[in-house]
């Protein structure tokens, strides 16, 4: 069978009374390059073990497995367990697991599915919920890459280099964790139903250790929630805002002790610079 097939696709959904869910952000891949050009660029191999999220109907998961140690798909949608039997069932080195991810122990997860195969994740996130998910897959830190297929802008976002102007608190989250990359652009013609935005697939190859050293990486993450809080606002005032027991002359302070000009926003300030912010805090609790 031909999962990228618009007419068999159709006509398996039919067999299995199935229907999309809008609240589930359902869109299934009618180009067959897509799903093989994601597996290849992920750098999947027989050394892989692959955690997949959302398969859908299984195209993913299709390639996936045949390249891939062993592949783990994770599906929320028990509606499709008969359908994925039918599409990717056969495979031997393939695990279906029904069940929902945000609620998973996923370092337990890999240490129990991978063990001495290379830990990598692959997913076509629905829109909805990407930032909840990227934030749990990188968090888990138990991941070599995560490559993903998500809206064009938010990756657009992602893998702007922070200080540039482009990002946000999420940018740098991610580039706190992984080195994000863009791979290729997935136009909505290629989905069934077709979304009204242009997809891209990235991959974030996950880090070893943090860009650069912090106290405490719960003070950093807040002082960039802050930073990003108000855009429109001043740094001083938006830290202000976010860290009030220091109150204006302290956050003034602060960012003197950094070397940054109480004027600069948020948006300006590269991950060494909060850094800096962020250990500066730490001397003032």
């Amino acid at each position: 069978m031909e999962l990228c097939n618009v007419h068999q696709m159709k006509a398996l959904l039919e067999a299995n009374g199935f229907h999309f869910s809008k609240a589930k952000g359902q869109n299934f891949l009618t180009a067959a390059w897509v799903p093989q050009r994601i597996a290849e660029e992920a750098g999947v191999d027989p050394s892989a073990g692959v955690l997949e999220v959302g398969p859908g109907i299984g195209p993913l998961t299709e390639q996936l497995c045949l390249r891939a140690g062993k592949v783990l798909a994770v599906e929320l949608d028990r509606r499709l367990e008969p359908i994925l039997a039918q599409t990717v069932g056969h495979f031997d080195n393939l695990t279906l697991r029904f069940d929902d991810v945000m609620q998973l122990d996923l370092a337990a997860v890999v240490r129990e599915s991978f063990s001495g195969l290379r830990p990598m994740a692959c997913a076509n996130l629905p829109y909805y919920i990407t930032s909840p998910i990227l934030t749990r897959l990188l968090e888990a830190r138990c991941f070599e890459s995560v490559t993903v297929m998500i809206q064009k802008e938010v990756a657009q976002r992602i893998c702007s280099v922070p200080g540039s102007g482009d990002g946000s608190a999420f940018s740098v989250f991610c580039h706190w964790y992984a080195e994000p990359r863009m791979l290729f652009d997935v136009p909505p013609s290629c989905f069934l139903p077709q979304p009204k935005v242009t997809s891209t697939v990235i991959t974030l190859k996950t880090r070893s250790a943090p860009p650069c050293q912090v106290q405490d990486e719960a003070t950093f993450f807040r002082v960039v929630r802050a930073a990003f809080g108000q855009r429109r606002k001043t740094l001083a005032n938006a830290l202000s805002a976010g860290f009030p027991q220091l109150g204006k002359a302290g956050v003034q302070g602060v960012l003197e002790a950094c070397g940054l000009p109480a004027t600069v926003r948020g948006e300006a300030l590269n991950i060494d610079q909060f850094a800096a912010i962020a250990n500066e805090m730490g001397k003032n609790k």
